[in-house]
């Protein structure tokens, strides 16, 4: 077990408690449009950094799936919280799936927005030269982003994303975790498993779309149910936060 303690801010004092992992591109910033309009009189939510990230760009580790899922019941555990449910982005949605599986019969509920399938991601070779670049390249992180967002969104707030991006995170962890969500495979793992489950699809997202959402997700958890915003991307937070707290603590709360 971790001894670790990744920094975090604690929104609402509610009796479901929520663990919230971000994405590849992100920190736990990544979550400050929709931390507003939560309801934190049912929900109180954690929101952690990664090793690498954020508040924790000086902390160094493995940059591994296992080692996010590892940190973050070892946070559970600070906060003492015996149960919990799951939000994860992108690369968290991943990570969320091997907590569930690393602290059996604690977790409540999952829920992933644009969420990485516990079997990884496959690529071309012209995609991994594009996304293996990106840890030196910030034009391959705006591309990437652009692409992932279907081309429709305002150049300033993709220089804004990629301005975030190299910021709030080091080369070698960025790089480091590109293997971690693309490569890993456990799928195995989940099959048949009962725990509930809301998949959140962006619209515009060609890559983590609905389609390979109801391949990967849909077919291997029995209880899983998938809700498509039709004005996002792989960005749900960021492209429409509303309908996002929306779906997710309707989820929730049932």
């Amino acid at each position: 077990m971790s001894s670790v303690v990744l920094p975090h801010d604690v929104h609402g004092s509610g009796p479901h408690r929520v663990i919230v992992l971000h994405g590849w591109f992100g920190d736990r910033s990544s979550f400050q449009k929709i931390r507003p309009y939560l309801d934190d009189d049912a929900f109180t939510y954690a929101f952690p950094d990664y090793r690498g990230y954020g508040e924790a760009r000086d902390l160094t580790g493995e940059y591994s799936i296992a080692e996010i899922a590892d940190d973050a019941i070892a946070l559970a555990d600070k906060l003492g919280w015996e149960t919990f449910s799951l939000i994860g982005h992108s690369m968290g949605g991943m990570a969320i799936q091997r907590v569930m599986l690393d602290a059996p019969g604690r977790v409540r509920k999952l829920v992933g927005i644009s969420p990485v399938p516990a079997s990884g991601v496959p690529f071309d070779d012209q995609g991994w030269a594009l996304f293996s670049g990106a840890a030196d390249e910030p034009a391959n992180r705006r591309a990437i982003i652009d692409f992932t967002t279907g081309n429709r969104l305002p150049g300033r707030w993709l220089d804004e994303m990629v301005a975030n991006s190299v910021r709030n995170s080091t080369v070698p962890s960025f790089r480091a975790y590109l293997d971690a969500w693309a490569r890993t495979d456990f799928h195995t793992e989940v099959i048949g498993d009962t725990t509930p489950v809301l998949v959140i699809a962006g619209g515009h997202d060609p890559a983590l779309s609905a389609e390979v959402m109801q391949g990967t997700w849909l077919r291997w958890f029995p209880n899983a149910e998938l809700v498509t915003l039709p004005d996002a991307g792989h960005y749900a937070m960021e492209e429409a936060p509303l309908a996002l707290v929306s779906a997710i603590e309707r989820f929730l709360v049932t």
